[in-house]
């Protein structure tokens, strides 16, 4: 009997809400009915608000080992457009499973068996992408626009010291000032600006407060304290558009570290110029020249920080720890005598990075032995 996995996809947390995935799922089963298709319980695949321009999402993975490891004869799909949204994404799974004796089928669309079909497929799949694009670029604009109309709610969230309003039959969306948050807020910057603390001091100085970050947490980080203080909201002027989307390269994360595997790394952020940032006003927490006083302040330290080194670091961002898969990063020690001595240590057996504590016991490694042993 031929055997079949199924393969179901959404993209948003609506569709995921409104259980469009069962919908998709119970005409794939219908299907493999229809054709006598032996479909077991587990190679029933579904991914719930992952994108179809990618292709690290978990289910996905999991049949690409089962084709590649177990053997499928066939992988029901309910579309091209579910199996990934980028024309170049879909021959390339189409290829691999193909590879291994798997054909790929879909409901809505030719079969792929015959030449015609294929390039039916690569259509469809041109077509989805094309679709993708022109959906994201009308959502890029219609943010853009809002923000320029001054509307808070094209932001991801309101920071520490605001909740969010959603809008009304009167007014639109509205940061509103949470007293208590403000108070500390207004505090974290006049000892910062006046005393001298430094941000480690602020760090500590929140958690031995208690007052939990806004998304819950009861331990402080320092780079949510070093991203407080750059944030211009604070000074009355939210910013939209602080960030640009890059893509990268294939990487590693930690996951793949452990499982001794790379996975693509879609994408990361960078700053933007500030002169192409749009700011929407907001009620101020802080005068703009305290605001100023302390972005001079953090350039200063990011000007004449020590770890300002010029000695390369080669194996800060390529090794990782055997133990818990976190990275390793570059540090140093000077010795009574003035020497400073570099070394590799493990983000795991940090205390300040986790609520609980190190996650990993683990010791440094002297750099120049690890450099020299590996290069």
């Amino acid at each position: 009997m031929t055997s079949a996995a199924i393969y179901a996809r959404v993209s948003s947390a609506r569709q995921k809400k409104d259980q469009t995935i069962g919908s998709q799922t119970a005409a794939l089963r219908a299907h493999a009915a229809e054709q006598r298709l032996e479909l077991p319980e587990e190679w029933v695949f579904q991914d719930e608000g992952h994108s179809g321009a990618t292709l690290v999402r978990p289910a996905l993975e999991r049949l690409r080992d089962l084709v590649a490891q177990v053997g499928v004869d066939v992988v029901l799909c309910y579309a091209p457009d579910r199996l990934a949204r980028k024309f170049a994404y879909q021959a390339l799974l189409i290829e691999e499973f193909a590879r291994a004796g798997t054909r790929v089928e879909f409901v809505l669309g030719p079969r792929g068996d015959s030449p015609e079909d294929q390039l039916m497929v690569q259509f469809q799949g041109m077509f989805a992408e094309y679709e993708k694009a022109q959906l994201m670029e009308r959502y890029r604009r219609g943010k853009t626009y809002r923000a320029r109309s001054g509307s808070v709610n094209v932001l991801s969230g309101a920071p520490f010291g605001y909740r969010y309003l959603r809008k009304t039959p009167d007014c639109g969306a509205t940061y509103d000032i949470v007293e208590s948050e403000a108070a500390l807020v207004a505090e974290l910057f006049r000892r910062y600006t006046d005393d001298g603390a430094s941000i480690a001091d602020l760090t500590r100085w929140l958690t031995a407060g208690g007052t939990p970050t806004r998304t819950g947490k009861t331990r402080w980080d320092r780079s949510v304290v070093w991203g407080m203080l750059r944030n211009p909201v604070y000074q009355g002027q939210a910013a939209f558009g602080k960030t640009r989307t890059v893509h990268e390269s294939p990487g590693l994360n930690r996951r793949a570290r452990l499982e001794g595997r790379t996975t693509p790394r879609a994408v990361k952020y960078e700053d933007r110029p500030r002169e192409e940032w749009i700011t929407i006003p907001v009620p101020a927490l802080i005068s703009p020249a305290t605001f100023e006083r302390a972005a001079q302040r953090l350039a200063d330290n990011k000007r004449f920080a020590s770890r300002n080194s010029r000695v390369p670091s080669l194996l800060q961002g390529l090794s990782a720890c055997v133990s818990c898969g976190y990275g390793y990063y570059r540090t140093s020690t000077t010795t009574s005598s003035g020497k400073k001595i570099y070394y590799y240590r493990c983000l795991g057996s940090d205390d300040y990075r986790y609520e609980g504590g190190r996650v990993c016991t683990n010791k440094p490694v002297r750099a120049d032995y690890l450099d020299t042993v590996v290069w």
